[in-house]
């Protein structure tokens, strides 16, 4: 064959195979050309049943209080995470820098009743206070929901959440959630925004951090300066 046909035939061949209409075609490897399925068939939402409503009375004057997370106006969309998920926190032991409480018991901040009346509520003393939930063992957690006093729409100071692998919160501390937007409670400036007390409580997106230690921080509300809590759970897994 001549130099020329040689040339020829060659580009012929590397046109036809530019076009993809060559004689043979190499199948794709298995899997590959697919999309790859998404991880959101594997999410559900959270098992979160919510408290009844109670607002009683005339909204309270939030006059002064800036940064104030706009109400959604209708219900909060479901929260996803992945199936097995559950409240990790329901049962599980209570501290708190309030050792005893003005009223209830610390062991009812977990026990599941978060309805706002006057025998689910826990007060603790005022000024700055946390409570602390021990999940005995180390979750990954996707989310955390606390209910403060929401049979009037309060607003708390100073929320913090906090997470860690020991009970003096030494250890792999993380900060979930801040509003303490002048560092009041020693643990850094907060730019999350205040929120007014519903009956769908405060949910906190963990983003499956794992830890076993779960703090709540607060300064009193815009009512007085006493802190309460009627039910904290959080939402997660042990780790396999």
């Amino acid at each position: 064959m001549s130099g020329y046909r040689m040339k020829l035939l060659a580009a012929i061949c590397c046109a036809t195979a530019f076009l993809g209409v060559g004689c043979s075609k190499k199948e794709p490897a298995s899997g590959q050309g697919k999309p790859a399925p998404s991880a959101q068939s594997d999410l559900v939402p959270i098992p979160l049943t919510l408290p009844k409503p109670m607002f009683v009375g005339t909204p309270t004057n939030f006059e002064g209080i800036t940064d104030i997370e706009p109400p959604l106006g209708k219900a909060r969309p479901p929260f996803l995470a992945p199936k097995g998920v559950k409240n990790v926190a329901l049962g599980k032991p209570v501290t708190s820098s309030t050792p005893d409480p003005i009223i209830g018991r610390l062991s009812m901040i977990t026990d599941g009743d978060k309805e706002a009346t006057d025998a689910s509520l826990v007060e603790l003393d005022p000024f700055l206070q946390h409570v602390t939930i021990d999940l005995q063992e180390p979750h990954q957690i996707y989310a955390i929901v606390v209910w403060h006093y929401h049979k009037q729409p309060r607003v708390y100071f100073d929320v913090i959440a906090q997470v860690a692998d020991d009970p003096d919160f030494i250890t792999n501390v993380r900060t979930l959630f801040n509003n303490d937007r002048d560092n009041s409670a020693g643990l850094g400036v907060g730019t999350d925004k205040h929120y007014t007390e519903t009956n769908e409580g405060k949910l906190i997106d963990a983003k499956g951090v794992i830890a076993r230690y779960v703090r709540l921080y607060s300064r009193g509300n815009n009512a007085n300066d006493q802190n309460h809590y009627l039910e904290v759970e959080v939402y997660g897994r042990p780790i396999p």
